[in-house]
Formats: structure tokens, sequence, C-alpha cells
């Protein structure tokens, strides 16, 4: 190895492998992009075609679904059942799954309107009372899974039933309890939207956070003498990703603009996806996803990453169930019980978020609900009826688990497994 590297000085450590210089440049990363394609390492390319495909299509049937006022809408009544997909991820990480997450949803909902409204609290209290409950449910679970080996299947199954009955009784009589509509909640998640001006500022300090974030990523690569990467690229991809969001900005402004409950979705999805790359925490989690036992002895706390995963399934699920009540001002018997955990789900999957554990980001969540919300409005705008949008939604859903089972299957036989 010495002789390697006195041999070609300066080349980071990582590239002393020639076939590996050979990958640098535009060219190169072409090659390398080619290559985890035919090796199965597809990320979110599928649903990013898909959901050109399907836009596509609804406008050519009615150029209303791309109207600044449709994309508006979609994006605001995506946001509280994408928040509930971001903890379907987490479990999907682990190769696990929470088939309860919309019972809890309206669960939660239904005791933080009963605290507001019947006994005259404030809605904070009321929402902290909330997402307590989802809390102290995913808790539960953890202990469930952790003491006594109940499968993920079965409790959360039995959650399902348990949390609609939970919500009924809570409702009792009421039915339907209508939240104040001078709330904080209602007017934060019905009637919020960012003005004009603060939205750019918005975009372009994202943008600017994320460029910084690379390029200290790039420093410390460099640092330790490994490669990185093409700077103009970076720079290109930044400037590409800068105009894309302005320009959607300034289309979207033309009716009301972000809504402050995707703004709060976007933000959590940004959170998450960090907390994923960047900490020990999702490293492990990573980790155990991809071979408990393995993870357990490299001296991962299992038990420990089981417990923060079900327990902020629960919570998002929760804190999804109060975004949606606000939205809708009210909640119902109806409440998080109708096809909120198909969709949840199917949102995950559909995103990249693989089945078999260990592989997926919190973006899946984003990019999932977008397609399923962009189906339903499409349907709705072409006026079909609603059995077309169930079944639709069934047969996109098998067609992202099929390409994530034939991905795996490449990546096992390229040795990327």
């Amino acid at each position: 190895m010495a002789d390697v590297q006195d041999a070609t000085p300066g080349v980071p450590a990582d590239l002393l492998d020639e076939r590996l210089i050979q990958n640098e440049g535009l060219a190169g990363y072409a090659k390398v992009f080619w290559n985890r394609l035919r090796g199965g390492e597809l990320g979110s390319l599928p649903v990013v075609v898909g959901l050109i495909a399907i836009c596509v299509v609804f406008y050519a049937q009615d150029p209303r679904f791309l109207s600044s006022y449709t994309l508006v809408s979609m994006t605001q009544f995506a946001a509280p059942v994408g928040i509930i997909s971001l903890g379907i991820v987490l479990v999907l990480l682990l190769g696990e799954i929470d088939l309860s997450v919309g019972s809890v949803s309206g669960f939660s909902a239904a005791c933080m309107a009963v605290f507001v409204v019947d006994h005259g609290h404030s809605m904070f209290l009321g929402m902290l009372v909330g997402v307590a409950v989802g809390a102290t449910i995913g808790l539960v679970y953890s202990l469930l899974y952790l003491k006594l080996g109940v499968p993920s299947f079965v409790f959360s199954l039995a959650g399902l039933l348990a949390f609609q009955g939970g919500l009924l009784y809570v409702l009792g009589d009421h039915g339907t309890i209508n939240l104040p509509s001078d709330s904080g909640l209602v007017q934060f998640a019905k009637f919020g939207f960012v003005p004009d001006l603060l939205a750019y500022v918005i975009v372009a300090a994202l943008v600017l956070a994320s460029l910084g974030l690379q390029l200290v990523g790039r420093a410390r690569r460099a640092k330790a003498g490994l490669s990185t990467g093409s700077l103009g690229l970076l720079l290109v991809r930044s400037a590409l990703l800068a105009v894309g969001l302005l320009w959607l900005t300034s289309y979207l402004n033309v009716d009301r603009g972000w809504s402050y409950l995707w703004v709060l979705f976007a933000a959590l999805v940004v959170v998450l996806d960090l907390l994923l790359r960047k900490t020990r925490w999702g490293r492990h989690l990573f980790a155990v996803g991809g071979n408990e036992e393995a993870a357990r002895r490299s001296g991962i706390r299992v038990g420990r990453i089981y417990l923060t995963v079900f327990v902020g399934c629960s919570t998002l699920a929760a804190f999804g169930g109060l975004m949606s009540a606000g939205l809708l001002t009210s909640v119902s018997q109806s409440s998080g019980t109708t096809d909120t955990n198909l969709t949840a789900i199917a949102a995950a999957v559909i995103g990249g978020t693989s089945l078999f554990g260990g592989r997926g980001s919190a973006y899946a969540a984003m990019l999932g609900i977008i397609v399923l919300q962009a189906i339903q409005t499409g349907l709705n705008i072409v006026n079909v009826d609603s059995s077309v949008r169930f079944i639709v939604t069934g047969g996109v859903l098998l067609l992202a688990v099929a390409i994530d089972s034939v991905s795996r299957r490449a990546r096992t036989s390229s040795g990327r497994g």
C-alpha cells in the first residue's frame, strides 16, 4: 500500500485503485449512477418517474390538475397523513410494522378535543395531552415487543381495533366535536399560509443550509484524505434546486402560497433525515434494521432502538391526528378510521422504504404521500368513482413492493445486499 501511495501522490486514499479514479468527473458520475441502477440501487428514481407520469396523464385529462389552487390544496391535505407516514418509515426501517397509526391518530385527536371543548382547557394543553397519549401507546407497544416478544403485527392489529373503540368511547354521545374556529390549531392548520416574501426567504435559507452542510462534509472528507467529488457538480445541483423551489414558490403564491402545515411537515422530514443520516442513533437504527444480531454483537443497545422507534411512530401518529383535526376543524367517529392506515403505510413504501428493513429515508414519506395525494386529487378532478381510487392505490402499492423486491434481488446478486 505504501508503494501505491508513493506512486500516486495527492490522490485521495479512497481512490488509490485506478478503477475508482476513473469514476471522477461528470462522465465518471454518470458511470457510477448507471452501475448503481444495474446493481439495484434505484433510490427515489421510480417514484419520481411515476409522479411525472401521473402529472402528465391527469394534466392531459384536465389542466386544472396543475393549477396553483390544486397544488396548494394538495400539499395542505397531504401533510397530516405525511406526518403519520414518517413514523411508518421508522418502523419499516427496523423491518417491523404498525397497523394502528390511523386509530392512534383519531384516538389522540379525540382526547385532545374532549380536553379542550368539554373541560375548557387551552388548546396548547390539549395538544400536549394528545401527543402524550400517542407517546404512551408507543411505550406500551415497545414493552409488549421487548418484554413479552409479541410481534409488531399482532399488537398493532390489536391496537387498531382497540383504539377505534377508544375513539367511540371518548367521543361518547357527541359523535362529532367541533374545534373552536379561533383556536391556534385551526388557524395554523386550515388558514395559515406563509407570506410571499417570507416564503422566498425560507426557500433561500433552505438551499443555503443544504449547500453549507455539503461543503462542511467535503471539508471533513478532504481533511481525512478522502475524495470530495466535483465542487462544480455540487454547485450546479444547488443552483438547480434553488431555481426549482423559487419557481414553484412563485407559482403557488399565485393562489395562497405554501401552507404552514406543509412547511411544518417538510421541516419534520428534514430534521428526521438529519437524525437518520448524521447521528449515532440513526446509524444504529439502520444497523439493527439490516441485521439485528450483528448489531447486538457490535455493542448496539437494540432494545433502546426499538423503544425510541415505537414511541416515535405513535407520537408522530398522534401529532398527525391533531393536525388533521385542525385542518378539518373537528374530530368525529370516522377520524383516523377510514383509509388513514392504508395511505400512511402505502406512502412510506411507495416513496422507497423497503419492507425488508434497513433501507429508506425520511423523504420517502414526502414523495409517497405526494404521489398518493396526486392520484386522489386527479381522480376527483376527472370525476372518477372513489372505488377506483382504492383500486389504483392498491395497484401502485403492489408495483412499489414488486420494484423493491426486484431491486433487492439485484443488490444481492451484485454483492450490494
